[in-house]
């Protein structure tokens, strides 16, 4: 299994290199920049001021797209719900067919390909203290993804697939266990643990395996 992208080391105090905004989307450059600065200086110093330096506009030229702070990342949230949306997309066409348990396990899989892949946008998607979770499209797309796991855990239960118990328990469970791997590895914690970080995706993938194998029927 190849080893996925190394995470970048958040440099504290730095920022990222100006780079002047020619022509183009101006929305798009101001998202990318974000995420550039996230990585540079860490989610706590990014600021809509130092985003227009930093993308070469005016300071009054973001709010054009972005009312303040919490709307610019929002849509760096949106950007990587769109992301999160196409792995897990990709991972169940990959088990199309497959029994409900293993395509449950194809989500799993998928969310922590997209966390490991995309570190800085996991790290913005999760902090619901910085973004507009309920009012913007979020809320509605992380709620289909949610319909999609309790319908394959109900299927599964229903086929005889899963040992006996609380659907929601199994759903809650899992998604606190790839939630859970995402973190460590962002805050760096593997190596604490003697795990190699360049192999996270890898232990993380096992983990989660060895979760679903307990939760499994043994008939």
């Amino acid at each position: 299994m190849p080893s996925p992208p190394t995470r970048q080391r958040k440099a504290r105090g730095k920022s990222a290199p100006q780079r002047p905004y020619h022509h183009g989307n101006l929305q798009q450059t101001l998202i990318e920049t974000a995420v550039q600065l996230i990585e540079a200086g860490g989610l706590e110093n990014i600021t809509v001021r130092e985003v227009a330096r930093a993308a070469g506009v005016s300071p009054a030229a973001p709010f054009r797209h972005f009312a303040n702070r919490t709307a610019l990342l929002t849509a760096v949230a949106e950007e990587a719900m769109t992301r999160l949306t196409a792995e897990v997309e990709r991972g169940l066409a990959q088990e199309a067919g497959s029994n409900p348990l293993l395509q449950f396990r194809a989500i799993g899989h998928a969310f922590l390909r997209w966390a490991i892949a995309n570190p800085t946008h996991f790290q913005v998607i999760s902090n619901r203290a910085v973004i507009d979770f309920e009012t913007s499209s979020l809320r509605s797309r992380n709620d289909a993804i949610r319909a999609r796991v309790t319908a394959l855990l109900e299927q599964a239960q229903a086929q005889g697939l899963l040992r006996p118990g609380d659907v929601m328990r199994y759903q809650i469970g899992s998604r606190a266990l790839v939630y859970g791997l995402a973190r460590m590895y962002v805050d760096g914690q593997f190596p604490s643990w003697e795990l190699d970080e360049e192999a996270a995706l890898e232990n993380s993938l096992a983990v989660f395996d060895q979760f679903i194998d307990s939760i499994a029927s043994r008939s």
